[in-house]
């Protein structure tokens, strides 16, 4: 007889990059967002570790490499990954890369020019540092989920895949804690035993 074990606690970091919500402009919805969709979406007990900053490059990278140190396996940003002066979240995760990821910004950019052309001038990135993975999401919530999520058809089977159907495999193979996600809402994909 073989007992289900309980998923494995995982850290998850989760940046929201913005000038103006992290001097109190407006109100952060990135953070929120990015939590929500992971609660959903993971049966692991996860330890989020938020970061509200500005689309500041040394503070971006700063702030990637103290949450890699502090064990999140995962570190997701939201923010600043568009052609502005000020969006440098792409050089930012780039300066702090051991390795590059880029089937994880070809799809993002995939999925958002189903809802929009302008998803052309996004600059999301994915990297490995050490025993973390880094992508840089949207700004935007809804495009947050649609990008981790992917595209459904009617029947709620998946149109095409969301980037976070490779996330956990991807750990895996960075020898990370093995993640478990609720089918309905995105299931990983992992090679057959």
């Amino acid at each position: 007889m073989t007992e289900n074990l309980a998923p494995a606690p995982v850290r998850i970091g989760i940046v929201s990059i913005s000038d103006r919500a992290s001097s109190g402009v407006y109100v952060d919805k990135g953070l929120p967002a990015l939590q929500d969709w992971l609660t959903r979406a993971l049966k692991n007990p996860i330890t989020f570790e938020p970061r509200l900053i500005p689309d500041e490059q040394a503070k971006i990278s700063e702030t990637l490499i103290e949450l890699v140190d502090a064990g999140c396996a995962l570190v997701l940003t939201t923010g600043g990954t568009g052609p502005a002066k000020r969006d440098v979240t792409p050089e930012a995760t780039l300066a702090v890369a051991h390795k590059e990821m880029p089937g994880f910004g070809e799809q993002m950019r995939q999925i958002s020019l189903a809802f929009v052309p302008t998803a052309i001038l996004s600059r999301q990135v994915a990297v490995i540092r050490d025993q973390s993975l880094i992508i840089n999401l949207p700004g935007q919530p809804k495009a947050i989920a649609e990008t981790l999520e992917g595209l459904k058809n009617a029947d709620g089977s998946p149109k095409v895949n969301g980037i976070f159907t490779a996330v956990p495999y991807c750990i895996d193979l960075i020898e990370g804690p093995y993640l478990e996600t609720n089918d309905a809402v995105c299931k990983a994909w992992r090679p057959k035993r």
